[in-house]
């Protein structure tokens, strides 16, 4: 249910199709070690490219995020929805031909940079519509692309991501949005975002790269993209997925390699051992299943440990139909490890 790597992921694969929130930065905050890792694997030899489905920004504001957060990047290393969008109707349209724009700022220079022109006037004879996320987006800006999109236009959704971060927590994101124009319409979008197979092509034509690899801390957009459009993928566990939601994860839907953070794009993934009696053992660490919930003991590295978790919580859950019981797992190195009396080598509290 795991691949294994007999060389360092940064070796086996050329290009890291990274995103960005919950594997790169946090909010206003890089990932604990994100930016080592990075320049590490950099020098390496993989190339890195920064994939996000958020539209608002250009490439340049999004690279110049990363150099502040100490990320060496600048805007040709990023690709965006918008982009990706942009190239779905530049590839349609005649060139100069007005696309009205239901967003903001990064649709627009993506569409002027495919030759078309992004106009917010109905009037301006627009004959396809793009949507994307923008903050400072109009109530009448969307009424008036709806009612373009119901008279049969073509269009296209940068993303359908139901949330954004903020602050405060998650808001609504502009999957939201477009859930509010199809219904209206009737119609529904071409969506050129992850979890859709556009972006990462965008991100191969712009980029290059012949062995990619998808690195997301979502199984939704980031690791569902990579499997629908054949790519190998790495969740980090940096970001949203925590060992619950790591423990429900379909078939369809699981990553072909688990690590603690991009570190584990320095590390060779071992094959994990299945023993007689249904126990999991990966690099020191061995999970069990006992009355519906998982203990590990042992000691190895961090990548190790939810390797070994998921291959077990897999296996509990394609055999009963139900997801492990993930709740007395301490993770290596979190604070709760640090407050926990556990002995780590027998697994007891």
């Amino acid at each position: 249910m795991l691949q294994a790597s007999d060389d360092v992921l940064w070796h086996a694969y050329d290009l890291a199709m990274l995103d960005l929130d919950g594997v790169v930065y946090v909010g206003p905050e890089a990932v604990p070690g994100a930016p080592q890792h990075l320049a590490r694997t950099r020098d390496a030899g993989m190339a890195l490219a920064y994939v996000t489905n958020n539209a608002s920004r250009t490439p340049g504001d999004v690279a110049a995020h990363l150099r502040e957060l100490g990320v060496e990047a600048d805007a040709d290393d990023v690709v965006t929805s918008a982009q990706a969008a942009a190239r779905l109707l530049g590839e349609r349209l005649p060139a100069g031909s007005a696309v009205f724009v239901i967003g903001g700022h990064g649709l627009e220079v993506a569409l002027a940079e495919r030759g078309l022109r992004p106009v917010k006037d109905r009037d301006a004879g627009p004959v396809a519509v793009v949507s994307g996320f923008a903050r400072d987006l109009t109530w009448g800006t969307v009424i008036e692309g709806a009612l373009l999109v119901r008279e049969g236009l073509p269009w296209v959704a940068s993303n359908t991501d139901r949330t954004v971060p903020t602050p405060h927590g998650p808001g609504p994101g502009n999957g939201m949005l477009v859930g509010v124009v199809a219904q209206f319409a009737d119609r529904t979008p071409e969506v050129a975002g992850k979890p859709e197979p556009p972006l990462f092509a965008e991100t191969l034509r712009r980029v290059g790269g012949e062995r990619p690899i998808v690195v997301g801390d979502r199984i939704d957009t980031d690791i569902e993209g990579a499997r629908r459009s054949g790519h190998d993928s790495l969740l980090v566990m940096t970001g949203v997925t925590g060992a619950a939601e790591l423990a429900e994860v379909p078939p369809a839907l699981r990553p072909s390699f688990v690590g603690a953070d991009l570190g584990a794009l320095a590390v060779r993934h071992d094959a994990p051992d299945v023993g007689h009696d249904g126990s999991v053992s990966v690099a020191g660490w061995t999970a069990s299943v006992r009355d519906g919930a998982v203990r590990l003991c042992g000691e190895g590295d961090r990548h190790a440990w939810w390797q070994a978790l998921a291959v077990a919580a897999w296996a509990h859950l394609d055999t009963s139909g139900s997801p492990v019981d993930v709740s007395q797992v301490v993770v290596p190195g979190s604070v709760a490890d640090e407050d926990a009396p556990v002995d780590r080598k027998r697994g007891e509290a």
